[in-house]
């Protein structure tokens, strides 16, 4: 049997990478942090991470070429956090264009005295589709959230959560997901969603 070689994280100027590098390290798969698109395009399963401004993401992004990369990729490909929002069109923070792999626009929260923005810490998952990415996951189960923009729900929602109202807080089209939470500092939860996405097969396979 061919072991797999590593999974690309996608350098987009995201932080917290060792949380994510140890949490794929526990399940058994090497990961690089990289830029090099022959890296990217080889990789079995590939995971956009991403912590802050999303105008800045994508600047790296297509200062490196990756802009046009992305978006043709076979592969599983997983977008964390920012790195979600940036599969999507775009966002309201500093009117970024992202991606445009999936469609949907990030929108800031509300800011209210009972919720303040950013939602940091735990929130539950309310299952909207099965998939095989959710394999294991019931809805009621906590996922822990750092972030002050959200995908609003639409065709294309996994499972939504509720901050002032119901967001997308995983999403799927074809070979692309995204998870608007931490999976890698979400405990048990967020081990058996990173185990299940390296479960998944090329559409293509």
């Amino acid at each position: 049997m061919t072991t797999p070689g590593p999974v690309a994280l996608v350098d987009s100027g995201g932080a917290n990478i060792a949380s994510l590098k140890f949490a794929l390290a526990r399940l058994g798969r090497e990961s690089v942090f990289t830029q090099d698109p022959a890296v990217i395009r080889s990789a079995s399963h590939v995971i956009i991470p991403g912590v802050g401004a999303a105008a800045n993401a994508m600047e790296r992004l297509h200062a490196a070429e990756l802009d046009g990369l992305v978006p043709g990729l076979t592969q599983p490909v997983l977008g964390i956090c920012l790195g979600m929002q940036l599969l999507c069109a775009g966002s309201d923070e500093d009117d970024a264009r992202c991606l445009g792999i999936l469609p949907g626009q990030a929108r800031r929260f509300t800011q209210t005295a009972e919720l303040p923005v950013p939602q940091m810490g735990w929130n539950s998952l309310a299952i909207r589709q099965a998939h095989p990415l959710l394999e294991g996951i019931d809805s009621g189960e906590y996922v822990y959230f750092v972030h002050s923009y959200a995908l609003p729900v639409g065709s294309d929602t996994l499972a939504t959560a509720d901050y002032g109202g119901d967001f997308s807080a995983i999403i799927a089209r074809d070979n692309f997901h995204g998870m608007q939470f931490h999976p890698e500092r979400s405990g048990a939860v967020g081990e058996r969603l990173l185990r299940n996405f390296l479960t998944l097969e090329s559409p293509c396979n």
